[in-house]
């Protein structure tokens, strides 16, 4: 929880930048959604649960509908941040990182996060120019490091492109399908057989 503090946002060196107080919020946000979802979400609601008021959160994201956006580009930071620390982990192949990355995203403690993400993605291509930044990277910020990963090991750069992109909708795809029908073996299954398909034998589950 961010302690509460009702002084002119703009005011108090101690507090650091608004930059500083803003990300601390997002943060906030992004842990509140994760274990409670979305559900009757206000940005009064929000602010009681993570310790400021309403008008703190409209002085630094405007909008509920803003405010969202960025836990969803925050929680998309979080997870590439958690597959970068998995692929530099001594002895773990990249199979496994995938796997374990895989475990924490279909992890139902972040279904509220989930939902957001695909509402939003939907709002966004309808024209909703609130939801309009939520496509801004959702490839490409992906894709980049996974290319680059795979070059520097020797692999073609159109290739890795292709099979990083692949990759990417594969998951998405799995984590919808999971969303809808709550078919977790069904899709653990579905995911070891992708990871088999594009590891080969190093995929493969013992």
């Amino acid at each position: 929880m961010v302690n509460s503090d009702e002084a002119d946002p703009q005011g108090g060196a101690a507090r650091g930048t608004d930059g500083d107080r803003r990300a601390q919020l997002v943060d906030a946000a992004v842990d509140h959604v994760a274990e409670h979802g979305i559900a009757d979400l206000s940005l009064r609601r929000l602010g009681a649960a993570i310790g400021v008021s309403h008008r703190m959160l409209i002085h630094y994201f405007g909008t509920k509908e803003q405010l969202l956006v960025e836990i969803v580009r925050t929680s998309e930071g979080r997870q590439r941040e958690l597959l970068s620390r998995l692929r530099t982990q001594p002895g773990l192949s990249p199979a496994d990182a995938a796997r374990r990355l895989w475990q924490q995203l279909a992890d139902p403690e972040l279904a509220g996060q989930e939902r957001l993400f695909f509402e939003l993605c939907g709002q966004a291509l309808r024209g909703r120019p609130e939801a309009l930044p939520v496509p801004e990277g959702l490839v490409t910020d992906w894709l980049e490091p996974h290319v680059s990963a795979e070059v520097a090991a020797g692999a073609d750069p159109a290739q890795a492109r292709n099979r990083a992109r692949l990759g990417l909708a594969t998951v998405r795809g799995l984590l919808l399908d999971l969303l809808a029908t709550g078919d977790r073996a069904g899709v653990d299954a579905a995911m070891e057989e992708f990871l088999g398909l594009y590891y080969g034998a190093e995929g493969r589950s013992p």
